[in-house]
């Protein structure tokens, strides 16, 4: 997985286990090893550079999609290293790749990546091109995590929250399920209770954006440098006073939305261009603890368990916490998931879906007109895996 944090790539090797409830696609995976490698900066300034029309965008965009298919495959090597695993003993990569525009509304989102290459670089067969179908269906194709919290976090008594603090914030929020069978059944019908989910705004991707225009730093290190600021009341309301806020799930965003240009244009609105900058990283973070407290809330969620680099933020888990009272907020490493490992899992297990030939998506959160398979599939290549 690389998200729209564009920091790197995390991969997870994960095992399903060989019984007939794989089939029906509700075994519960186990998580053998867990990598991450950062981009080169060559490589991170080219992916954000992506995000935008561009002189030689296609070449570009393909250059970078053969250095990123690299930058997996050297992954792929450190998670069969670390466990001690053959690529032979792999079944398929689950490979999301990088997402340069996202456009449902007007039918398509490009996620970069030569799936070929990997699987010819790595001996594994690869499926990716995960979101497309679901967007052909009419479908916002994401968030598609959620389909894989129900599988793995549903608790049989209480309604839990699923918070993921990428680079973009989404919920997936989970009825009991002793009131309904959180597991997608070999069909791929919704539960009688659906999952809700959906995209509800900027996370990580405007607080590095910030943190590193001020500070050089990538990423402001357990939100220290936001906790010493204070939120700008004026801009905290020219922020929230954004129509994506208003629009009712299905719903999904990215960069073509949240990037630095609307960041410096509520800046104007506000009149707080000149503000300390660590204030205004105080103002963004409470931006996104405001929009992802409020449907927990309206959920009336008893749990609130994070995932994503955002779990790693002190401050900003200090600050849905305080707004959310009385409501147990924890990572999900106490559930036994590393908060780091739980999107590239989620992957990992959309490919196993595939293989299955299973649907991979929930309607009742991307708004497709039905559960589609998802992804396509390359064929294991020749060559062993090069580093």
């Amino acid at each position: 997985m690389s998200g729209t944090s564009v920091d790197g790539v995390d991969g997870a090797l994960v095992e399903f286990p060989l019984d007939s409830s794989v089939a029906a696609g509700t075994a519960l995976p186990r998580t053998l090893a867990f990598r991450s490698r950062p981009f080169p900066a060559p490589l991170r300034g080219q992916l954000q550079a992506l995000q935008a029309p561009g002189h030689d965008e296609l070449g570009r965009a393909a250059l970078a999609a053969n250095a990123l298919a690299d930058l997996y495959a050297g992954v792929v090597g450190d998670l069969l290293e670390a466990a001690g695993t053959a690529a032979s003993d792999v079944s398929a990569i689950g490979a999301h790749g990088q997402t340069v525009r996202h456009r449902p509304e007007l039918g398509y989102t490009i996620q970069l990546l030569s799936p070929a290459r990997l699987a010819e670089l790595t001996g594994i067969a690869v499926v990716a091109d995960l979101r497309s179908a679901d967007v052909a269906a009419g479908g916002q194709g994401a968030p598609l995590a959620p389909a894989f919290h129900a599988t793995v976090f549903a608790h049989p008594r209480l309604r839990r929250a699923i918070v993921n603090l990428g680079g973009i914030a989404n919920v997936s929020l989970l009825e009991a399920s002793e009131v309904f069978d959180g597991r997608l059944d070999t069909t791929g019908s919704v539960p009688a209770a659906p999952v809700l989910g959906f995209d509800t705004g900027p996370a990580n991707t405007l607080l590095d954006l910030w943190c590193e225009r001020h500070t050089g730093q990538a990423f402001d290190l357990d939100g220290k440098w936001a906790a010493g600021g204070r939120v700008l009341d004026g801009l905290l309301e020219s922020l929230l006073d954004e129509p994506y806020f208003r629009i009712a799930p299905p719903k999904s965003t990215g960069r073509d939305l949240f990037d630095a240009r609307w960041l410096e244009r509520k800046l104007a609105e506000s009149g707080a261009g000149g503000a300390e900058p660590r204030d205004v990283q105080a103002t963004l973070a409470e931006l996104t603890a405001i929009t992802v407290a409020e449907p927990c809330r309206q959920f009336a969620a008893r749990e609130v368990w994070v995932c994503g680099g955002g779990a790693r933020n002190a401050h900003l888990m200090g600050r849905l916490a305080a707004l959310l009272p009385g409501v147990s907020l924890a990572d999900t490493g106490r559930l036994g998931i590393d908060p780091q490992a739980v999107e590239s899992m989620a992957f990992a297990w959309l490919a196993h879906r595939h293989l299955a030939g299973l649907p991979g998506n929930l309607p009742s959160v991307t708004g497709a007109g039905g559960p589609r398979l998802l992804g396509a599939r390359w064929p294991a290549g020749g060559n062993p895996i090069r580093r």
